[in-house]
């Protein structure tokens, strides 16, 4: 049976929420934490964008559930180097309950440095670069490596954990799909596609771990919670590769509006059918995934941890 773990937003939420928000999940009897790693909001209505590492170490002391990014990317604003070193204290932190999920990025993120943005079959060759880099440290090497992308010299991790770091690749394609069954300790995606999932399994991925997440809006008025949904995250029905390549938070809010609030009541599930909400986490779990997180993207958290430990969560148990 799939674990259920609880998706913690740092685009909408400042560190104090997200560590409530935590408590709250662990308390609601959710198994693990997937946390997001931006530097800016996707939009100015989410808001925030805190350091993720910094609230990781954080969520170390407050919760004893797995944490794991959702996802880094560790080709361009953050040296694959520097985030091995944070990989690896947020493991020694939550005593060997962190994994890295790692991904190509978003030009949102990872231009702000004056760097240009790479096309898609690069930042996939720098990605794999940066995780050869990253396993080594991690395995507490030495490591002098002058590669395509990344120079590395005379560095060493001295803190690391007693097991290495595992890292999942996140993919929402055949290529990404194919590097993530190659290279991947795990396989992360957000839509409950079977054929990737066989895609991973089939290519090398075997039993590793494969973990999707979604977005939900409880609410018990469905229309006020598609309202919410359509004003904070209509981000994420944008088409195609928009999501990779404008620069902006502001570029965002331009293009969110092409989409209407019939498109979000189509696409997310909003208000408080029990039905409803239970049926999108089952998708995944018939698609084959073993780890499955859920965000609530309105402001009734209590009443969203509420709703899953009562009437969610225990549909999703195995019969006994």
């Amino acid at each position: 049976m799939p674990e259920y773990g609880y998706f913690l937003s740092c685009e909408q939420y400042g560190p104090a929420e997200l560590i409530e928000q935590a408590r709250m999940a662990e308390q609601a009897g959710f198994q693990a934490l997937w946390i997001s790693d931006h530097y800016h909001p996707w939009n100015g209505e989410q808001g925030q964008s805190p350091f993720v590492w910094s609230v990781i170490g954080a969520l170390s002391e407050a919760v004893s559930l797995p944490v794991e990014t959702a996802v880094t990317c560790p080709t361009v604003r953050i040296h694959p180097a520097v985030v091995a070193q944070a990989a690896a204290t947020s493991a020694v932190m939550t005593q060997g309950r962190f994994r890295l999920g790692v991904g190509t990025g978003e030009a949102l993120n990872e231009h702000i440095l004056g760097d240009a943005w790479p096309a898609a079959h690069v930042r996939l060759e720098m990605l794999e670069e940066a995780i050869l880099v990253m396993r080594r440290l991690l395995d507490g090497e030495e490591v002098n490596h002058h590669g395509t992308h990344y120079t590395v010299e005379n560095a060493r991790l001295y803190t690391v954990p007693d097991e290495p770091v595992p890292i999942d690749i996140s993919g929402f394609g055949p290529t990404a799909t194919k590097l993530a069954s190659r290279v991947g300790d795990g396989y992360i995606t957000m839509v409950p596609d079977a054929s990737l999932v066989e895609q991973y399994r089939k290519g090398g991925g075997g039993g590793k771990l494969v973990s999707g997440g979604t977005k939900v809006c409880y609410d018990t008025d469905r229309d006020e919670a598609v309202r919410t949904v359509h004003r904070l995250w209509a981000n994420e029905l944008l088409p195609g590769e928009l999501s990779q390549v404008l620069p902006s938070p502001k570029h965002f809010e331009q293009a969110q509006t092409l989409v209407t609030e019939d498109m979000v009541r189509s696409n997310r599930v909003c208000g408080d059918d029990v039905d409803e909400h239970v049926a999108e986490l089952k998708e995944f779990a018939d698609a084959g995934f073993d780890r499955i997180y859920v965000n609530q993207i309105g402001p009734d958290l209590r009443g969203f941890f509420d709703f899953y430990r009562t009437k969610v969560l225990p549909q999703l148990q195995p019969e006994t």
